[in-house]
């Protein structure tokens, strides 16, 4: 274990204020003695990986594979698919008509859908035009929208008109100044597309009515300019291509800026863990299950970027939710990997219709986004045949910090080893590494870690220790095979089925009822989501529980919304009149 990082040093944040001191992806010297390593041997994984110079960028990637698996599959949705040949067609059609709308290198760009052919066509579209991807949640309330785009600064805007109504509701739209409305069935082929889009709006009543004057569409973006006149920007791995919002360890909700770089080695981080344990190219049949969304980090990396660069064929589910429909999918495609966080495990393992699945094809289950239950994970291994094989990660950290071995016998209930070229050191309160064995905060240096946070300098200085280390705030132990297992959170945030949930962004919102005089929200454990927000009300006047959650649904996202209200007279606080959320969970009986 190193001991680079020290109380003297740590409380130094100088060395973390400037962004630049951060924008090349940064190799840190693994220590010898360092535990993983000889684990690493066993099970042959590389101990590095080797990043190509700064004069590259996911550009050359993802260019190499369309020439290298042309013709082969790249995506599947809802019974249509496209090729890596079309995608690397309409991905340069998409960068034209960026580029011609007068956007410029660095511009951002936000993407607010689900897993639908149009998402990887719109991102790469993006990144091939030199702009940075932002990611939305289309599930977001206008509330949360309006804060997503002003923060970002988001130029243009690719939004599914399912939830186009959310966006005309949004007080503030920010700099958008280009709107590109999506239709369910744009890319599902001429007739199969009308009957969908018919469905959706007239039979399914699913896309409430909307008004958005100055809009496109989506198939006038993909035809208005020739990709012959996409202009091929000048990238470096220093480049910012994706902004990646999560609360961090705290507060509203902040913009983690992940570089070319940062996304690169991820890649080949992941491309080591698959190389140890299956052939360097995928076979035809390879499939990746999507059924997580591409806009939360997990998926966009390991189901997206990285199942492009292994060639593999992504099974886009738009919606996950109707485990009906995701089973009939899985039985006609025969995925290889299913990357899933542990509520979808726990809802396919109680389908007797999952149970009677062909799993002859399946190669790995991979868990994220939260800890997967034990009993979860007993279930599935006796069903598929297979363990599941969890990883650790973060947005910062694009996400991959650290992951179990692919030829597992068994289930360890552990986030893993580090991953390739990644330093992981575990500090306690007083900022000291703590002895193998024992408690302490993870902290995690490597290729993948973020830039930092947009327009906020203090919090990246805050979340990174003098020596570049970033504070993850999840308290763990590591053995003596460099094995960590997540023992606790520093912090106040909630995970809810692999979303990070900030207390402070839920009290913000349930305080604009005018019948809440102060509240605090924490998690309370959920068999099915892991955590779910509680909230704890001071009241004035007559209000219920039930018109409390109802305003709820209005201000915040599902996973955010409280399941549960508790009307106290009072709210516990410290000397200064800080809501002590330790003492709400005392009184859950939670610590």
């Amino acid at each position: 274990m190193t001991d680079s990082i020290n109380k003297e040093t740590i409380n130094d944040k100088a060395a973390t204020s400037n962004y630049q001191d951060r924008a090349f992806p940064i190799m840190p010297t693994i220590p010898s003695d360092s535990p993983w390593l000889d684990t690493y041997e066993r099970y042959g994984i590389a101990a590095t990986i080797d990043m190509p110079d700064d004069n590259t960028s996911l550009l050359d990637v993802f260019e190499r594979n369309f020439s290298r698996y042309g013709q082969k599959t790249a995506y599947i949705c809802m019974g249509a698919s496209i090729t890596f040949k079309q995608l690397d067609l309409y991905s340069r059609q998409i960068a034209s008509y960026l580029q011609s709308l007068g956007l410029v290198k660095g511009d951002k760009v936000g993407v607010m859908m689900p897993n639908l052919l149009q998402y990887p066509v719109v991102a790469l579209g993006i990144i091939r035009a030199g702009m940075v991807l932002v990611n939305i949640n289309p599930l977001y309330t206008s509330r949360e929208l309006s804060h997503q785009l002003h923060d970002s600064g988001t130029k243009a805007l690719f939004i599914v008109e399912n939830f186009a109504k959310t966006y005309q509701e949004a007080e503030d739209k920010g700099q958008v100044e280009h709107v590109i409305v999506c239709k369910l069935g744009d890319m599902l082929g001429m007739i199969k597309g009308a009957v969908v889009n018919l469905v959706a709006r007239h039979i399914k009543k699913m896309i409430p009515h909307y008004s958005l004057p100055n809009s496109v569409s989506f198939k006038h973006a993909l035809n208005a300019v020739s990709a012959s006149k996409y202009q091929r920007p000048d990238l470096n791995l220093s480049d910012v291509a994706l902004l990646q919002y999560t609360g961090g360890t705290t507060g509203v909700a902040k913009g983690a800026m992940l570089s070319h770089g940062n996304l690169v080695a991820n890649m080949l981080q992941v491309g080591v863990l698959m190389d140890s344990a299956f052939e360097d190219d995928a076979d035809a049949s390879d499939v990746i299950l999507t059924a997580l969304p591409l806009y939360h980090v997990f998926s966009f990396t390991v189901c997206g970027m990285c199942s492009m660069y292994q060639g593999y064929a992504g099974l886009l589910i738009p919606n996950p939710r109707d485990l009906d429909g995701l089973i009939k999918e899985m039985g006609k495609h025969k995925p290889a990997f299913i990357p899933a966080v542990n509520t979808l495990f726990n809802g396919l393992v109680h389908k007797e219709s999952f149970a009677n699945l062909d799993f002859s094809s399946l190669k790995a289950s991979i868990g994220g986004g939260m800890s997967v239950l034990p009993s979860v994970a007993k279930e599935w291994h006796k069903i598929t045949g297979l363990p599941i094989v969890e990883g650790y990660g973060l947005s910062e950290t694009s996400p991959v910090v650290a992951f179990n071995p692919m030829t597992i016998a068994e289930f360890t209930g552990k986030i893993g080893i580090p991953a390739s070229s990644t330093d992981v050191v575990l500090i306690d309160d007083d900022e000291n590494v703590v002895a193998l064995g024992d408690r302490g905060e993870i902290c995690v240096k490597g290729p993948q870690v973020m830039i930092g946070y947009q327009n906020r300098p203090k919090e990246t200085a805050e979340t990174f220790t003098a020596s570049g280390y970033l504070k993850t705030g999840d308290i763990g132990i590591m053995d003596e095979k460099g094995f960590i297992k997540i023992v606790d959170r520093k912090k106040d945030m909630i995970l809810v089925s692999g979303f990070n949930v900030y207390p402070n962004e839920i009290e913000e919102a349930m305080s604009e009822h005018p019948a809440v005089v102060e509240c605090g929200a924490i998690g309370v454990p959920n068999e099915n989501r892991g955590e779910e927000p509680k909230l704890f009300v001071v009241k004035k006047g007559e209000v219920t529980e039930q018109e409390l959650l109802d305003f709820g649904k209005k201000q915040l996202t599902g996973y955010k919304r409280p399941r549960s209200i508790q009307f106290v007279d009072e709210l516990p606080k410290s000397n200064v009149g800080k809501i002590l959320r330790k003492e709400l969970r005392k009184m859950e009986g939670l610590v």
